[in-house]
């Protein structure tokens, strides 16, 4: 029986510091950027390789120190802008304390943008010739660092009776604002119901599913402009979609509707975005 699953799929609850050496705590969170970053520094340099790929394999690693710095600084403002901004007011040297937590994916796709377009005007490249060569590979970053969100036990969805929702523990202070603030439990409660595991839904959607789609896409020569354009409205739709079963902030609530999100009023632009790419495409010569 359905009910019988949900009670016995229990969150394990994983310690988020995979090794502590002295003062030095290496967390699985970072070691998923980690991760995220190599696997698309990689597969850069074997797409480099291919013939008549256009790129040098030296200079994915330059490419890469772009993006990083742009997913690093824009995730962490953005963050700061759409859903912390009120306590930053309050205390503005949290800006700096990044290993609090807080990180926005829309953020740092800005801050990648702005890289990107540095990096294409200082190699001469045009800005979707690049954008193009790298959103094939972002999903790796995305699929890993929403696993990283699973591991550290948040981003939870809502409460649900599908065999693979999952009941959380609600001891440890950084509980409070899932099992008091966002669920309404009585303080002393031990468990959550079911929730819905958001954090891998979008591992298997942005990560898995945007990656797949997108390598094959890119295998051959396209109109400049169409994979990027395919990446925005995939994860803008895949994004929305997975928002309707994701709690809140709890410091933000529901925007409009009791159901619009954050995350899905961000999500829009992304989706207009990607079909103004694709259709401008087909006009656009094929690389």
């Amino acid at each position: 029986c359905w009910v019988c699953l949900v009670v016995l799929l229990t969150y394990p609850d994983i310690d988020p510091v995979l090794l502590q050496l002295g003062p030095l705590a290496i967390r699985w969170y970072g070691l998923m950027y980690l991760i995220g970053f190599v696997g698309a520094w990689w597969l850069g340099v074997v797409r480099a390789k291919r013939p008549g790929s256009g790129w040098q394999p030296q200079e994915i690693g330059d490419l890469l120190f772009y993006v990083v710095l742009g997913v690093v600084l824009g995730g962490r403002i953005g963050y700061v802008v759409f859903y912390d901004f009120a306590q930053v007011a309050a205390d503005p040297w949290r800006v700096v304390r990044v290993w609090e937590g807080g990180m926005a994916f829309h953020g740092g796709l800005v801050g990648v943008l702005l890289a990107v377009g540095l990096f294409a005007r200082n190699t001469g490249r045009r800005f979707f010739q690049v954008t193009d060569y790298i959103a094939p590979l972002v999903p790796i970053g995305l699929g890993a660092g929403r696993f990283g969100n699973f591991i550290n036990g948040e981003l939870w969805g809502a409460p649900g009776d599908q065999p693979w929702t999952m009941r959380v523990a609600c001891h440890g202070p950084l509980r409070a604002d899932l099992c008091q603030a966002k669920l309404g439990l009585p303080i002393g409660a031990e468990y959550t119901p079911a929730l819905h595991p958001t954090q891998l839904y979008q591992c298997l959607l942005e990560g898995v599913a945007l990656f797949i789609v997108l390598w094959w896409v890119s295998a051959k020569p396209r109109s400049r402009g169409l994979v990027s354009g395919l990446f925005c409205l995939l994860y803008g739709v895949f994004r929305f979609a997975v928002e309707f079963v994701r709690m809140p902030d709890s410091h933000l609530g529901y925007l409009a509707w009791d159901w619009l999100t954050m995350g899905q009023l961000l999500s829009l632009p992304m989706v207009l975005l990607g079909v103004i790419l694709i259709v401008l495409s087909r006009r656009a010569p094929t690389l």
